[in-house]
């Protein structure tokens, strides 16, 4: 195993270039699927990686739960371990825990919670609430509830028809795509190592801009989304939606709005090649593969020395 093992917990670190660049230089549903595959890849690896420290730093500890055949002289040589880092691995596998199931228990408890307050209105697809404060958000079904979008009386009341229907086409949008699972993953994978945050950030701009490219698509008149979203978002500064793993945000409004006037971008998968964008893809791309390659070497060889320590 050796210090490959801590390979994956800075590895993430390769990313960083292309959380930025991706969104710039690919379309907006590609860089999402990207920076969301990176940002759950290398959260797996890392995570696996602080559950291997943990038990071979402990392995000599009293009382650990490892059978006695890993003090062996044999063993030790074949498998170097470190207390300190084994015991320092504990806390920190326990905060990664419990971040994750703060994450999945708070996007559970407010789906259902908005749910539940809207079983009283029409089961139409939109939700118009009567109330004077402007927002909407789109609402993910689950537990026999379908996908609903939940907008506010004082939001339409001051768009024109067009914005109107630029604000369904997105929302919409969010609903088809499933948007809140590619916010959810990068959300845990930010909670599972913090070295992975700017491509929570990065997703969380990228999900919008993919609404905004096909609402655009949809009502063919980007001027009237660029409005609508430039409108909403001035309106609703103020009056945030509930939050579903972020899917209320609305992202860096100016940067979208430009990128809605300008012409609609290349339906491309990778950036072109000899540039920043296609350079910093590759180095995102070394990163994770290292890292996954990594934590599957160091968990065989776990393996295969406790398989022959048990024997011993």
């Amino acid at each position: 195993m050796g210090v490959f093992v801590f390979l994956p917990l800075v590895l993430p670190l390769t990313a960083w270039p292309v959380a930025r660049l991706a969104a710039q230089h690919l379309h907006p549903r590609a860089a999402t699927r990207l920076l969301t595959a990176v940002a759950g890849l290398m959260a797996v690896c890392s995570t696996v990686c602080l559950a291997l420290l943990m038990v071979v730093g402990t392995a000599q500890l009293p009382g650990n739960p490892l059978p006695d055949g890993w003090s062996d002289p044999q063993v030790r040589a074949a498998l170097p371990y470190d207390e300190v880092a084994g015991r320092a691995a504990i806390p920190v596998l326990l905060a990664v825990a419990v971040a994750t199931v703060r994450t999945l228990l708070h996007h559970r408890r407010v789906r259902r919670r908005a749910h539940r307050a809207l079983r009283g209105l029409p089961g139409a697809p939109v939700a118009v609430l009567a109330d004077p404060a402007p927002y909407a958000y789109a609402l993910p079904g689950g537990a026999g509830e379908r996908d609903r979008i939940v907008v506010s009386r004082g939001l339409l009341d001051r768009l024109r028809p067009s914005e109107r229907r630029a604000l369904f086409a997105h929302e919409r949008a969010h609903l088809s795509a499933r948007h809140h699972r590619y916010l959810l993953v990068t959300r845990l994978a930010a909670g599972a190592n913090p070295f992975l945050r700017p491509l929570r950030t990065a997703v969380s701009y990228t999900t919008e801009r993919w609404a905004d490219e096909e609402a655009a698509r949809v009502v063919r008149d980007r001027p009237s989304v660029a409005r609508a979203i430039g409108k909403a978002a001035l309106l609703t500064r103020s009056t945030p939606a509930p939050a579903l793993a972020n899917l209320a945000a609305t992202g860096p409004v100016p940067r979208r709005v430009a990128a809605l006037l300008a012409p609609p971008p290349l339906a491309r998968t990778r950036p072109a090649p000899f540039t920043t964008a296609s350079l910093a893809l590759w180095c995102a791309g070394f990163g994770t593969t290292v890292s996954a390659a990594s934590s599957a070497s160091a968990t065989v060889t776990l393996v295969g020395v406790l398989r022959a320590a048990t024997a011993l």
